[in-house]
């Protein structure tokens, strides 16, 4: 090499050729990998599940009742579900003449509340409680309903209006 930095032959090694260069060298020094190397991450434990080829795993596209069902599973929605489905088929429950005339309200800590649409629904549905206890258990799971308040109709409420009387008993003379 002479002193501008030629070799021999009039050619500057640098760019690409230098790049090549270093490749080779550093290539040398460092091992690669090999076969050995390659065989024994090939044994190397996978996670399970972790599978890949040409038999199905957790990774493939999964149907939406699958997907939906696992979602349900992890976070304890089973019970909610069941009774959410209550509420939409309490006709269905209960039997067409009691559903047309009640309907659920509400549902917390196994006590389910029902309202009716007169004090005589109200009364019967009172009597029917322990058959409809028996029969929202064998449709949601045993347990789930412990005990059923039946309400009868909202009565009118004559605390609002601008002639309220603070305490006072509402109209007396309307109803007789």
């Amino acid at each position: 090499m002479t002193a501008s930095g030629d070799s021999e032959d009039g050619h500057v090694p640098d760019g690409l050729d230098l790049a090549r260069t270093l490749a080779r060298v550093t290539a040398r020094s460092t091992p690669s990998r090999t076969s050995a190397a390659r065989r024994a991450i090939e044994r190397a434990p996978r996670a399970p599940g972790r599978v890949s080829g040409a038999h199905p795993d957790d990774r493939d596209p999964q149907p939406l009742d699958a997907a939906l069902a696992r979602v349900v599973d992890d976070h304890g929605w089973q019970v909610d579900l069941k009774v959410a489905s209550m509420f939409a088929r309490w006709p269905e429950l209960v039997g067409a003449e009691v559903g047309a005339h009640s309907r659920a309200e509400s549902f917390a800590d196994g006590k389910l509340v029902v309202r009716t649409d007169s004090t005589a629904w109200a009364t019967q549905l009172k009597l029917l409680a322990p058959t409809l206890v028996r029969r929202l258990n064998e449709d949601l799971g045993h347990g789930t309903v412990v005990v059923i308040e039946v309400l009868g109709p909202h009565s009118p409420s004559w605390k609002h209006g601008s002639r309220s009387v603070r305490d006072g008993r509402g109209p007396r003379d309307t109803y007789g």
